[in-house]
């Protein structure tokens, strides 16, 4: 029998129409928990919404908002209210990378860039967390990325700065709220099977790599498992865990010489005046 509205948990995911926020829609929706998604195409997230309500018996809307925009936090925050629904469960997950340099890029993408992937996150996750707190129940993932414990590399200029902010927010988080029902955790994967290049340009760079990768289910599912268990900071497979430790052990300089000729590979060049 399938359970009321009034009774299950409510999980607000955002870049809910692909890859691993589509993935996370899949997995708590397969768990009986009710879907906010949040991206900004409205027919992808309908659809997705449709299929895992069928097929799972489950409530599940889809919110059309742009994070780059200041009132994306607003409309989501409406669109629950609308619902009269709380949230329990909040995926930070938009992203995206410009792989050009810093100079190659207009002003205007660098600071949307840094809107989604750092200011939506709080924003979101300030709006969000009291109700959170109030109920002494709560659960947050945020999705990072194992270059955050990089040094940065031309191309993709803010990303590794980005995802690093993330995780240092993340811990701070935790920290202060663990004592009142809220896990908080920062997955931090590596190359993952997912609409992330394509989106940016450099799939077939990345196809031709020979990188270790992971699916975006399977990253979900770490992601997943760890935050029940309370832990702040993931990153899932082995090969990136040996990756990251050496970032951590290396003098930056070392870790600079060794990333920076790998991280060409991923970045498109500048166009030419």
């Amino acid at each position: 029998m399938t359970q009321p509205a009034s009774t299950r948990r409510l999980a607000v995911i955002t870049g809910a129409s692909s890859g691993i926020g589509e993935a996370f829609a899949r997995a708590y929706a397969k768990q009986g928990v009710d879907l906010c998604l949040v991206a900004r195409r409205l027919d992808r997230l309908e659809a997705l919404a449709l299929e895992l309500a069928q097929q799972h018996g489950i409530e599940a809307f889809a919110v059309q908002a742009d994070l780059s925009k200041p009132d994306a936090t607003d409309r989501i925050v409406t669109a629950l209210a609308e619902q009269a629904r709380s949230c329990d469960i909040l995926i930070n997950n938009a992203g995206y990378s410009l792989p050009q340099t810093f100079l190659a890029t207009k002003a205007q993408q660098q600071t949307d860039f840094v809107a989604v992937l750092v200011t939506s996150v709080v924003s979101l996750t300030h709006a969000l967390l009291p109700g959170m707190v109030q109920r002494g129940y709560g659960r947050i993932i945020n999705v990072a990325s194992m270059v955050a414990f990089s040094s940065g590399a031309a191309g993709h200029t803010l990303y590794p700065a980005a995802k690093s902010f993330v995780v240092k927010m993340t811990q701070s988080l935790a920290a202060e709220v663990a004592d009142k029902g809220v896990l908080v955790t920062a997955i931090c994967p590596g190359q993952t099977e997912s609409d992330f290049a394509k989106a940016n340009g450099t799939d077939q760079l990345v196809a031709k790599s020979n990188l270790y990768k992971q699916t975006a289910e399977d990253v979900v599912a770490i992601a997943m498992s760890a935050n029940e268990a309370g832990r702040e900071v993931v990153v899932p497979g082995w090969p990136n865990k040996l990756a990251v430790a050496f970032m951590k052990i290396l003098p930056d300089s070392w870790t600079a010489a060794l990333i920076r000729p790998q991280a060409k590979k991923f970045a498109l060049p500048d166009p030419t005046a």
